[in-house]
């Protein structure tokens, strides 16, 4: 144990010193662009920003699913509305679940995308501390899944495809959301959205977290960006629940299986979407331009599936998730 323990530090230290080497040369870079001017210092410029891309690819890359975890939940990371702003248009977001609140936490609307009418539903953090209140860190409560759920069956009457990206830590678990009915709010949407007989396409783009993101994730197609996890509890809850420790987070992620590649080989997610170099955080527009091209393909393909063959694939592609052991016969 201690030999592993051992390995382990010597890994985080090389991962951390990695980090420092790119932040000190990124610096250079910036220095060198505000010496720019003449021809040696362009040239030292162009030198030291190809060696920071390729540092940067390399260390992303050879993240551990802790790792990865972190830049899920990098504040910088783009929201619904970010993608909202670089693939829509003609967006129109509605509120309310009329019957309690408008949930700041789920954003829900209609829109329209490649010219094709959708409806949007996505969680919404925010970037600093005034919207990170409004929004509830992006932790619904029992009105926000109403809200979506509102928004899906208003799709499905005009017979809109549904996008939903899901990024939330899970659904907030205070006494209050507990008292108007979280559990059967998020149930009812399980149930609602196995049945609602139009495509469907999800993308976790950062965290998701157990029924609060699953609540807007039963789709057709699920997605997952490649620096994003997707779990039935954080990492840090199960390390408070396995070990009574929550530091024992990284050991948990490894062994929660997490990261996209995990839900890949799992049958979780059926696509993984690349990030720019550095990842989705460094340039939004980029990890837009990447997503769409796997948004349009999905969409095209499941519009032109009849419905009753799209619903049976639906209910399938969840009821076969897991493994299931019969001991009376073993």
């Amino acid at each position: 144990m201690r030999t592993k323990e051992k390995e382990k530090d010597k890994l985080d230290k090389q991962q951390t010193e990695r980090q420092k080497v790119i932040e000190h040369l990124e610096k250079d870079v910036d220095e060198l662009r505000r010496l720019s001017g003449d021809g040696d210092a362009d040239l030292e410029l162009e030198r030291i920003r190809k060696q920071v891309a390729e540092l940067r690819r390399e260390f992303y890359t050879h993240l551990g699913p802790w790792q990865r975890a972190q830049v899920a939940r990098h504040q910088q990371r783009p929201y619904t509305l970010d993608f909202v702003n670089f693939l829509f248009t003609d967006f129109m977001e509605l509120h309310g679940d009329r019957g309690f609140a408008d949930d700041k936490a789920i954003v829900a609307g209609l829109a329209k995308y490649h010219g094709r009418p959708v409806a949007l539903i996505g969680h919404q953090k925010g970037r600093d501390t005034k919207q990170r209140l409004a929004r509830n860190f992006g932790q619904p409560k029992p009105e926000g899944y109403r809200k979506a759920l509102r928004v899906m069956q208003l799709a499905a009457k005009f017979g809109r495809p549904i996008i939903s990206f899901v990024d939330t830590q899970g659904a907030y678990p205070g006494i209050d959301a507990e008292e108007r009915g979280q559990g059967e709010a998020i149930a009812r949407n399980l149930r609602e959205m196995a049945r609602l007989p139009v495509p469907i396409v999800v993308t976790v783009t950062g965290e998701g977290g157990s029924g609060g993101a699953l609540a807007i994730a039963v789709g057709d197609k699920v997605n997952i960006l490649e620096n994003s996890f997707y779990s039935v509890i954080s990492p840090e809850g199960c390390a408070s629940i396995i070990w009574r420790d929550s530091t024992k987070a990284e050991t948990a992620a490894a062994a929660m299986k997490i990261t996209a590649k995990d839900l890949k080989e799992l049958g979780i997610v059926d696509e993984i979407v690349p990030e720019p170099d550095g990842g989705a955080h460094t340039d939004h527009e980029a990890a837009a331009r990447l997503l769409d091209e796997v948004l349009d393909r999905q969409l095209v393909a499941l519009s032109n599936q009849p419905i009753r063959e799209l619903l049976d694939a639906r209910y399938e592609k969840f009821r076969k998730m897991g493994q299931f052991f019969d001991l009376a016969n073993s």
